[in-house]
């Protein structure tokens, strides 16, 4: 039996882990935190996924909250200013429901099936010395956390790494009390060019169903306060302070919210950053990175899970199509390629929103408004960027694009 370790307990490292157990492997988990300690503290994304991720979840069994949290209908995308003028404003539902299940919630209940399914869990803090020992026991070991000398492993891909330094200040924010749309529920995206992003749509948490708003504030700029704040209460007071000045169609949604938690709120910044997929240990033996080890993304487009889905469903691939066969540095590079076919294009889409809207852009989003199916087809990207391209990238393209919805709604 071959035996993998994956150092990282979170949304690509259970999945991979419970994916390989039902294979036949033995599979060991490296966690920094228990399940108790996950599950007391502070939110760790807005993990908002979409029908092929959660479609490669449901594959294993992993679903576990179907029946309790509330779905991701539809997309509602508006960009505006402080005045209320929107200049971009369209709808559309998506061909199946998205979710967002608190991963302090998931999380747990993953580690305790993984461990239920013969999975074995170390709760320890790894770093370098502890992989070297994993990594001499092991046929492979992959890294699904990135977090202090971890991330030094893989070195930063200079080629495919547009940004080299935080695009927003980043906040979340768990709440109950905000008033349901009227027509579905969706992930609203809105825009005030130059100042920053609301996302918000619905979740699970502990405390039942929620809402979960993101505010993606451009560095430096009017929205980007967050460090005047100290305490929840003062977190929940600014993050409505902002949106109606900077949001005010948002607004009337959002007039008697209140925290799911105290630790439901979370303030940081990334440096959006693709790195390259093999690390070498002192002693020369090499580890694969996975997920947002290798390709972060900022949050603005809420693909963070689903690409870590995507590149479990990758990697598991790859892993049982090789067979007895050594887990050497080219294999370890043709993986995370394969992965890259896809995440290449999550990385553009996103990368695309953290800059000002190019032209062609803002046409498309005009045209959805005109156009029910252009809108479809739009919101459906979120599920599936790849479909983007070419269009929403080339004004050329785009003007195809948009001609070919018209003739055929002629």
């Amino acid at each position: 039996m071959r035996k993998i370790t994956i150092i990282g307990a979170g949304q690509a490292g259970l999945h991979l882990g419970i994916g390989l157990l039902a294979k036949g492997f033995d599979v060991t988990l490296v966690s920094n935190r228990s399940a108790a300690d996950i599950a007391a503290g502070k939110v760790m994304s807005s993990q908002s996924m979409y029908d092929m991720a959660i479609g490669y979840e449901r594959e294993l069994g992993l679903t576990l909250w179907d029946e309790h949290c509330p779905p991701i209908e539809g997309v509602h995308m508006r960009a505006g200013t402080r005045d209320g003028a929107t200049m971009v404003d369209w709808r559309s539902r998506m061909r199946a429901n998205g979710q967002s299940v608190d991963q302090r919630i998931k999380m747990p209940a993953w580690m305790d099936l993984f461990q239920r399914k013969g999975g074995r869990l170390v709760v320890e803090e790894a770093g370098i010395a502890e992989i070297e020992g994993y990594a001499e026991r092991s046929d492979l070991v992959l890294v699904a956390t990135g977090k202090g000398e971890l991330g030094r492993l893989f070195e930063r891909d200079a080629e495919r790494s547009v940004f080299d330094h935080p695009m927003r200040t980043i906040s979340l924010t768990y709440v109950h009390g905000m008033k349901p749309r009227e027509d579905f529920s969706a992930l609203n995206i809105s825009i005030n060019p130059g100042i920053g992003e609301y996302v918000n749509f619905p979740a699970l948490t502990h405390t039942g169903p929620c809402d979960i708003i993101n505010l993606e504030c451009i560095e430096g700029g009017p929205m980007d306060r967050w460090s005047e704040v100290s305490t929840p209460a003062e977190h929940l007071a600014l993050a409505t302070e902002l949106i109606h000045e900077f949001f005010p169609w948002e607004a009337p949604r959002c007039a008697q919210l209140r925290l799911t938690d105290d630790n439901g709120i979370l303030v940081g910044r990334v440096t959006p950053t693709v790195r390259k997929p093999v690390g070498t240990l002192p002693s020369g033996r090499r580890v694969l990175g996975m997920a947002d080890v290798l390709v972060l993304n900022d949050p603005i487009t809420g693909q963070g899970s689903n690409n870590a889905a995507k590149c479990v469903k990758v990697y598991l691939d790859a892993i049982l199509e090789h067979g007895a066969r050594t887990f050497d540095a080219d294999w370890m590079s043709e993986t995370f390629e394969r992965y890259w076919d896809y995440a290449q294009w999550v990385t553009r889409f996103t990368n695309t929103h953290l800059l000002p809207p190019p032209p062609q852009v803002l046409k498309v989003f005009a045209a959805c408004g005109e156009n029910p199916r252009l809108a479809a087809r739009v919101a459906n990207a979120f599920d599936d960027p790849k479909g983007l391209a070419p269009w929403y990238y080339d004004p050329v393209e785009a003007d195809r694009f948009i001609e070919s919805f018209a003739v055929a709604t002629a």
